[in-house]
């Protein structure tokens, strides 16, 4: 009987319609629900070598997250709406969102060493100054340099190879902050070896330029915060932009609580006494602080948010760069620098030198009128003498530890500071 139903139905059914018809055991219905859908096309996002930085390669930090971008496993925040546009180039820094899964996503900051103003001008007095042209490949231009000539027949990374270089953290280099360097460097596989064998030619570009314009990378990648240090989790970079985790600048914090405003303040003091005093008897210290170099994670934990004004004086070797060579001056000298500028001499710096520059900056806009009149008052006394660099002759460990002494009543146990909370209600560390 079905078979007669199913020859009734292909004399009134379209040819085409009638195969289907048969193919599906001669249900219509069968054959309506299995016609085929539109195919979802998804958005492609293009973006461009030029916005990335690729276009200016081995002139750039390195390219180890890249393919997170184009996997879309890296997104900006404007992803997020509905025009799905990459945000202005010019900008310095980006919020976005980054996944191993492509099911759970965490915060990240996505950053460039310099403004993209800075960089062009860079890039063009590279061509002008070692090409005579107005544009040129820059790979080109940096490799024809002698201090990268120097770097090709180098074995190992020593501190003439880096003089003259603006970064603070250069500034007064040991053998052995050098040797780190080159053992830690992440845009490489890891060798475990204080020689330069494992890089390539272009690797050695990628680092001696990353060094030039701003060591911040190089500093979260050597002094990891798996291992302690208060700096964000290094996570990679594509041309001239880096990734690291998401912090909240300080500055959002001046008009907090008071509660969370002593909290801060305390966790800024122990970041500055772990810096002068460690374990690898580094110490570091600031040449400029501002409301940005230093953040905060979701969990209330304070961290140094941007480390390109860093400085580090190795007491354990000292300097091995006599301030006679800090003079020297080429076109990695004038990246993002005054060629012109002179250079802090290494025995000048004192332990209170990053306290100062904090009280002076960012404790007065983080504690002021915060606090009932007695305690205030007190506050107040000790951040002006701080900011006039402590002329009572005390160091900078026991100023740190006077205003601690006041601050350590003034904050609480709660859920607000994750990063110590429930611990702070069974230690008498809080």
């Amino acid at each position: 009987m079905g078979r007669w139903i199913c020859c009734l139905c292909s004399r009134v059914a379209d040819p085409l319609m009638l195969l289907l018809v048969l193919a599906l055991g001669c249900n219509p219905s069968t054959a309506a629900k299995a016609s085929p859908s539109v195919p979802h096309v998804k958005p492609s996002y293009s973006f461009g070598r030029t916005f990335l930085g690729l276009d200016k390669c081995n002139a750039c930090i390195g390219t180890s997250i890249c393919k997170k971008f184009f996997k879309e496993e890296i997104r900006f925040d404007t992803w997020l709406s509905s025009h799905l546009k990459l945000p202005p180039s010019s900008l310095l820094s980006y919020s976005g969102n980054y996944t191993d899964d492509a099911k759970s996503w965490r915060l990240v900051d996505i950053t460039r060493l310099t403004s993209k103003y800075q960089h062009d001008r860079a890039d063009k007095r590279i061509c002008t100054s070692l090409l005579k042209t107005k544009t040129c490949s820059l790979e080109r231009a940096l490799r024809r340099t002698q201090r990268f000539q120097k770097w090709l027949r180098a074995k190992r990374l020593t501190p003439d190879l880096v003089q003259g270089l603006s970064s603070p953290m250069l500034r007064c280099p040991s053998q052995r902050l050098l040797d780190r360097i080159v053992r830690r460097y992440a845009e490489v596989p890891d060798a475990g070896s204080i020689y330069m064998d494992h890089l390539t030619d272009r690797d050695k570009l990628r680092l001696l330029y990353t060094l030039a314009v701003n060591s911040h990378p190089i500093l979260l990648q050597i002094f990891p915060d798996v291992e302690g240090w208060p700096f964000p989790r290094y996570l990679g970079s594509c041309g001239r932009l880096l990734v690291s985790a998401s912090t909240r600048p300080l500055r959002d914090f001046f008009g907090a609580a008071p509660e969370v405003a002593a909290d801060l303040a305390l966790q800024l003091l122990a970041v500055l006494r772990s810096m002068a005093t460690n374990d690898l008897n580094y110490f570091f210290y600031f040449t400029h602080v501002d409301a940005g170099t230093f953040g905060v994670f979701s969990n209330g934990h304070l961290f140094i948010r941007d480390a390109s004004t860093m400085g580090i004086i190795d007491k354990e070797e000292g300097s091995q760069l006599i301030d006679g060579q800090q003079e020297y001056r080429d076109i990695f000298s004038c990246l993002t620098a005054d060629c012109q500028s002179s250079f802090v001499s290494c025995d000048s710096i004192r332990e209170k030198h990053s306290l100062v520059l904090v009280c002076q900056g960012l404790l007065p806009k983080l504690l002021a009128g915060k606090f009932q009149p007695p305690v205030q008052e007190r506050i107040d006394a000790f951040l002006q003498r701080c900011a006039h660099g402590l002329g009572d002759g005390r160091g900078a460990s026991e100023a740190m530890a006077e205003l601690a002494e006041i601050l350590k009543p003034l904050r609480s146990c709660d859920s607000r500071f994750a990063y110590r909370y429930p611990d702070c209600r069974y230690s008498d560390k809080y």
